[in-house]
C-alpha cells in the first residue's frame, strides 16, 4: 500500500500554459479556414455547373418515392373495399301520436312504422312494389277462386321464443272479424278460417274477390299471450305498451321525453332469432314528435338519423350538405271530395266547371319537386290501354258553364243564381300538404265567382269530435283528402253507392248505376285484362260524373343523413311504411375491409 501511494505522489501535476493554448488555437483556425477556402470556396464554381443535374436527381429520386407510394395504395385498394358497418343504431324522427303498440291499431306514423317493424305479416310489399312471400312459402286458390290455402315457414317463432303457427293466424282474423276489437283492419266479415296443421291454414270466401290476396298483408298477433283477453279489452291490455312480435326488430322500451308532449322514444332491438336473416343494425329507434317543425329541428340538432312527416318549407331547410332527400310516389292520390248531394253540388254542371276551371298543375308546384300528376280514380300506371286523358284546364270553358246554368256575378263578384250565393264549404283535413295547397285551390275557384268557406279536421283528435261531426255526416261541399288505394286497383270503398253511409268511406255521397256495376263485377272476375277493361268504363263515368278533382298523386319525402345507407331511392312504395322492405340491409357508417382472393 506504501508503494501505491509513492506512485501517485510521483505522478506529474498538469501544467497549462495559456500562451500555448493561444498559439495552438490560432494555428487550427488558420488550418480550418484554408482548408474552407481550398474544398468550398474555390469549388463554388464546380457546385453550380453541377446544379441542373443535382436538381434533376432530387426530382427524379421524389417521383421515384411517389410512384412507390402509389403503387402500395393501389395494391391495397385492389384488396380492400369500404363495406357497411354492422351492430350500428339508427334512429328516425316521425310524427306521433304512440297511444298503442298492438299493430291492430296503428294509425300514427310512429305506430306504423313500430307495427311493420316488431310484427310479420303472411305477404308483405318486396322493393318493386309487388306482393311478397313474408311468413307465407305457398299460396294456392282452387277452381272456385274462393278457397285459398296457405302455407307458412316452420321456422317462425315469437320474439319470447315460442313458435307462430297457423293458429296465430287464425285468432288475428278472429279478433279483426269481432266489431268490439275495433280495429283499423276492416273487410274480413263473411270470411271462415279452417287451421288445417301448424303451418297450413285455409281462407274461404262467400264468393270471388279478385284483391284477396292484397288482405293478407296484415299483422299477425301472438294467440298464448292474448287469448284469454276480451275483445273490447285488447287495446287497453298491457300488451299494447309491451309487445311481443315476431319481425325484425323486437320491443325494448319506450321512454318519455316529455311529458307534456308527444315527444317519445320507442327502443327497438335486433331480434337475432328472426326468420328472415340477422338485420346489421343492432338497435332501431322511433322518436316521435307533435309537429314537422319538431321534427326538422330534432333533424338540424343531429337527434335522429333520418326523419320523414317533413312539410315543403321544413325540406327546403334542411342541410343538404349533411342529408340525403328523396322524394317517392304512393298509391295514394290526394282529390278535391264534391259531396254529390249537398244543395249546391248535387248539380253536374257546377262540378263539371270545377274541374275544368282547376289547375291542378298551378297547385303542384306548391309540391315537392317530382309529385306526379293526377287525374283518376287510380294512381298512375294501374290501367293500361286505352285510358281515359286528364280534362284540360279553361277557365274560360267553366265560366261559360256557370253563365250558361244561370249563375251571375252580383256585387260583391260572387255567383248569383236565385237569390242563392255560390258559397262553397270546404273541409281540408290535417294535413300539411293539403294546407299548403287550399289557399291555391280556393284562389282559383274565387276567380270564377265561386266563393268559399274553410275549415281545417283533424281526424285523429277524438277530442274535437271531427269525424262525427263532419266527416261521417258529410257536412261539406268539398272535402279535400287524401284516398289511399294501394297496390290493387280496387276501389269500390271509395265510389260505390253501397259505401255512401255513415261507417262508409264513399265520402262523396256519389251513387251511379254504371259505375257500381263496373266496381261490383271488376271485384269477382281474376283475369287481368277483363278488370282492366272494366275499371276504364268506370274512370269514363267517373270523369264524366265529376265525384271529385284528382289534384296528384300523393308522395312520401324521407331525409336520411349521409353517413347511413339506409332507404334506397330506386324503391317502389305502396305506402311509407313500406321503405322498410329492405330494413335488414339497413346500417350506419363504414369500414374498411379485405377482399376474399
Amino acid at each position: 500500500m506504501a508503494e501505491k501511494k509513492d506512485l501517485w505522489t510521483r505522478l506529474p501535476k498538469p501544467n497549462l500554459d495559456k500562451k500555448k493554448m493561444k498559439r495552438r488555437m490560432r494555428k487550427a483556425e488558420g488550418a480550418t479556414v484554408r482548408h474552407a477556402h481550398k474544398f468550398i470556396i474555390k469549388r463554388w464554381d464546380n457546385i453550380r455547373k453541377v446544379q441542373r443535374n443535382v436538381i434533376i436527381w432530387v426530382i427524379a429520386m421524389g417521383v421515384l418515392i411517389a410512384a412507390t407510394g402509389l403503387q402500395i395504395m393501389w395494391n391495397q385498394q385492389s384488396y380492400q373495399a369500404s363495406a357497411a358497418a354492422n351492430n350500428g343504431i339508427y334512429a328516425e324522427g316521425m310524427l306521433g301520436p304512440v297511444d298503442s303498440l298492438n299493430p291492430l291499431f296503428a294509425k300514427s306514423s310512429a305506430e306504423q312504422a313500430a307495427s311493420y317493424l316488431m310484427f310479420s305479416r303472411i305477404l308483405n310489399y318486396d322493393k318493386t312494389g309487388h306482393l311478397s312471400y313474408d311468413l307465407a312459402t305457398n299460396i294456392s286458390v282452387d277452381s272456385t277462386n274462393t278457397v285459398y290455402t296457405v302455407t307458412i315457414r316452420p321456422d317462425a317463432k315469437w320474439q319470447d321464443g315460442v313458435r307462430l303457427t297457423a293458429k296465430d293466424i287464425a285468432f288475428t282474423v278472429g279478433l279483426m272479424q269481432d266489431p268490439n276489437t275495433r280495429t283499423v283492419y276492416s273487410g274480413w266479415s263473411g270470411i271462415s278460417t279452417n287451421v288445417i296443421n301448424d303451418t297450413t291454414i285455409q281462407f274461404t270466401l262467400k264468393s270471388t274477390f279478385a284483391p284477396f290476396e292484397y288482405a293478407l298483408n296484415f299483422p299477425i298477433l301472438p294467440e298464448h299471450l292474448l287469448k284469454g283477453v276480451a275483445p273490447l279489452d285488447i287495446l287497453g291490455n298491457s300488451f299494447s305498451q309491451n309487445p311481443v312480435g315476431s319481425g325484425p326488430f323486437k320491443f325494448d322500451m319506450i321512454q318519455d321525453v316529455d311529458s307534456t308532449s308527444d315527444k317519445k322514444v320507442i327502443y327497438l332491438v335486433r331480434n337475432d332469432d328472426y326468420y328472415g336473416g340477422t338485420a346489421k343494425l343492432a338497435r332501431f329507434q322511433i322518436h316521435t314528435y307533435d309537429s314537422d317543425d319538431d321534427i326538422a329541428n330534432a333533424l338540424s340538432g343531429n337527434e335522429v338519423n333520418a326523419a320523414t312527416d317533413l312539410s315543403s318549407d321544413d325540406i327546403s331547410s334542411v342541410n343538404q350538405s349533411q342529408y340525403n332527400i328523396f322524394t317517392n310516389p304512393i298509391q295514394s292520390g290526394a282529390y278535391a271530395i264534391l259531396n254529390t248531394t249537398s244543395n249546391i253540388l248535387q248539380d253536374p254542371v257546377i262540378r263539371r266547371a270545377l274541374q275544368v276551371g282547376t289547375n291542378t298543375s298551378a297547385i303542384r308546384k306548391q309540391l315537392p319537386a317530382g309529385t306526379p300528376a293526377l287525374w283518376l280514380p287510380f294512381t298512375n300506371g294501374q290501367l293500361t290501354g286505352d285510358v281515359p286523358s286528364a280534362p284540360q284546364y279553361n277557365p274560360e270553358a267553366a265560366t261559360q258553364m256557370l253563365n250558361q246554368d244561370g249563375w251571375k256575378l252580383n256585387s260583391k263578384n260572387i255567383r248569383e243564381k236565385n237569390g242563392v250565393e255560390l258559397i262553397l264549404s270546404v273541409a281540408v283535413v290535417k294535413d300539411s300538404q293539403l294546407e299548403q295547397i287550399l289557399p291555391v285551390l280556393t284562389s282559383q275557384w274565387d276567380s270564377l265567382g265561386i266563393a268559399t268557406e274553410t275549415k281545417t279536421v283533424d281526424l285523429t283528435d277524438v277530442t274535437q269530435g271531427d269525424v262525427q261531426n263532419i266527416l261521417q255526416p258529410r257536412n261539406y261541399d268539398v272535402l279535400l283528402y287524401q284516398l289511399n288505394i294501394g297496390a290493387d286497383p280496387d276501389v269500390y270503398a271509395y265510389w260505390d253507392s253501397s259505401q255512401a253511409t255513415m261507417q262508409g268511406m264513399n265520402y262523396a255521397n256519389y251513387s251511379n248505376l254504371i259505375s257500381n256495376e263496373a266496381l261490383e263485377s271488376a271485384r269477382a272476375v281474376v283475369d287481368p285484362a277483363l278488370r282492366n277493361a272494366k275499371y276504364i268504363a268506370f274512370a269514363n263515368q267517373w270523369l264524366s260524373d265529376v265525384p271529385a278533382i284528382g289534384l296528384y298523386q300523393a308522395t312520401t319525402q324521407y331525409v336520411v343523413s349521409k353517413n347511413a345507407q339506409a332507404f334506397d331511392s330506386s324503391n317502389k312504395l305502396v305506402s311509407p311504411v313500406d321503405r322498410y322492405s329492405d330494413v335488414l340491409n339497413w346500417s350506419v357508417g363504414s369500414h374498411i375491409v379485405y377482399k376474399t382472393p
